[in-house]
């Protein structure tokens, strides 16, 4: 049976960032990485369509959810972007930042930061331990028996970072942290995708499948708006996609409710502007079929639909429609639909819930209930916006506990 100081459970972003970090604060421990998969990193490949959205210049509370969003408070404020870029520099990472906020690796590939990462984790004497699979965590008097399915190892420390189930089983997340750590007593508050696709009740986005356009999108319950964003919409064959989705997914994926998925697909115009610009266009264009009416205004095929949903025959011509004008802006300016489910955890990037956070010490990210034992990252009940901030408190946290069980370990 092999010991270390300090075992990390999971190869993820959180995972390897504490190993490497723990190894910075003292380079005498002796730590471990277990990964239940091949290889360390896989999740983290895909992040950000592959280019890795490392943070974001903006690391306000706004962007953060959780029964207590407030726990990732101290991480965000007192590490934030100073010591994420430096840690990344350190281990041959160089961050550029984008005009709306976002960072990534200088490379734009996300695969360049899981080497670096591993790179470090390699040249510092990380003992890292693919292939895997954590079964048990079981209390010693000092310290923690780790139990896996190629042997059993003890730690005096352990830090659980192993997500949840976001991407699935392929990428490692299958949520069996979690379900450890609930057998030795934790709560959790229930799971849910976020940053994930929408499906619809209707059938349009189906008929619009391929099309992409920019869109205010706001999601409603009954006449309360709970979410709102900008940006990019994608239509689907089961649903809505796209930046702009994705972002307010969160509060459809709890799939407790129906909501409305409102798109203002002019949102740069009032109603009243952009009805009269439509009467205008209805006088200027008087001889044309319906179907060419919003050519050259909105991607044509969306028009075309636009003046079916509001029972325009796409023959007629546009001097027969005068009186219809005012349905036609109100419905480009409130394109809805009823969503109460998302494409699943598989297509999920974030997975919203987790551990209960008021059983954690946020600037230290140890359990109240075991010393010696720390959760960081996702497996926690903290998730972020699109933007980089869910990468963001998976840093830091690891940071802080790594911090905390060196010291804990040179205590003893």
């Amino acid at each position: 049976m092999s010991n270390f100081d300090v075992i990390v459970i999971g190869g993820g972003a959180a995972g390897l960032t504490a190993a490497v970090s723990l190894k910075q604060k003292n380079a005498n421990l002796s730590v471990a990485v277990l990964e239940k998969l091949d290889r360390v990193g896989k999740k983290l490949i895909t992040t950000g369509n592959g280019q890795c959205n490392i943070t974001n210049k903006n690391l306000s509370l706004e962007f953060f959810h959780g029964k207590d969003k407030g726990f990732c408070q101290y991480a965000t404020e007192n590490l934030g972007n100073e010591k994420i870029i430096s840690f990344f520099e350190k281990i041959g990472v160089e961050i550029v930042f984008e005009e709306n906020g976002k960072a990534y690796p200088m490379s734009y590939q996300a695969g360049s930061v899981v080497d670096c990462l591993r790179f470090a984790a390699d040249s510092n004497g990380v003992n890292t331990l693919c292939s895997h699979a954590v079964l048990d965590i079981v209390p010693l008097k000092n310290g923690y028996l780790v139990k896996t399915d190629k042997g059993d190892f003890k730690a005096k420390c352990v830090i659980v970072a192993t997500g949840l189930l976001s991407g699935g089983e392929k990428v490692g997340s299958d949520g069996a942290g979690l379900k450890i750590l609930k057998n030795l007593g934790y709560k959790a508050e229930p799971l849910f995708p976020s940053i994930v696709q929408l499906k619809t009740k209707e059938e349009t986005p189906k008929k619009l499948k391929g099309i992409k356009t920019d869109a205010f999108v706001s999601v409603y319950d009954g006449k309360n708006k709970i979410a709102e964003s900008f940006g990019e919409v994608l239509f689907t064959d089961y649903g809505l996609s796209g930046p702009a989705i994705m972002q307010v997914s969160r509060f459809v994926g709890k799939g407790d409710k129906l909501l409305t998925v409102s798109l203002d697909l002019l949102p740069q115009y009032t109603i009243s502007q952009l009805t009269e610009m439509l009467l205008k266009r209805a006088k200027n264009l008087k001889n044309r079929p319906c179907e060419e009416f919003l050519t050259g205004m909105l991607n044509k095929r969306l028009g075309q639909t636009i003046l079916k949903e509001c029972g325009i025959s796409l023959s007629q011509s546009v001097a027969e429609i005068e009186g219809r004008v005012e349905a036609v802006a109100q419905k480009i300016k409130a394109f809805n639909f009823t969503s109460n489910a998302t494409t699943g955890f598989l297509n999920s990037q974030v997975t919203a819930g987790g551990l209960s956070t008021n059983q954690f010490d946020s600037k230290t990210m140890e359990s109240k209930l075991h010393k010696g034992l720390f959760a960081a990252g996702e497996i926690l009940d903290i998730d972020g916006d699109c933007g980089g901030y869910n990468l963001a408190f998976a840093w830091t946290s690891a940071m802080l506990a790594a911090k905390a069980a060196a010291r804990q370990v040179e205590k003893k």
